[in-house]
């Protein structure tokens, strides 16, 4: 396994993403840290850890980045290409991970990622 570097910053990112029960902006990350480290250090982590795929990113229906912990990802298949679920009252985003949208691509095309964001009002919203 390659050598994998841990921070502080990194350590308190990955925990505060994990522990969130919605995909979180780097706004919520942010406020979380309490000065840990500064905006720049954090896109930089957040960086490694969707490379060393820990993470993946979600563009919600406002355009607003976000980033979810992996649960179901395996180490040899990792993929993320099921359906987000954006709340348009609580603006929570959820990744609903047994959803998996079925793509039939042209002959040659290649699925690299899908960001597939479904809007509307989540259970304790409607």
């Amino acid at each position: 396994m390659k050598n994998v570097r841990k921070t502080v910053a990194k350590t308190k990112i990955l925990e505060f993403i994990q522990n969130s029960k919605a995909a979180v902006a780097h706004s919520d990350i942010q406020a979380s840290l309490k000065g840990v480290c500064d905006r720049v250090t954090i896109y930089r982590v957040l960086e490694r850890l969707l490379k060393e795929g820990l993470i993946h990113k979600i563009v919600d229906v406002d355009g607003v980045v976000k980033y979810a912990a992996c649960h179901t990802c395996e180490n040899k298949f990792h993929q993320h290409n099921h359906i987000h679920f954006s709340c348009e009252k609580c603006k929570k985003v959820t990744c609903l991970d047994t959803i998996m949208p079925v793509f039939n691509l042209p002959q040659n095309y290649i699925l690299n990622s899908v960001n597939f964001t479904v809007s509307g009002f989540c259970p304790k919203c409607k």
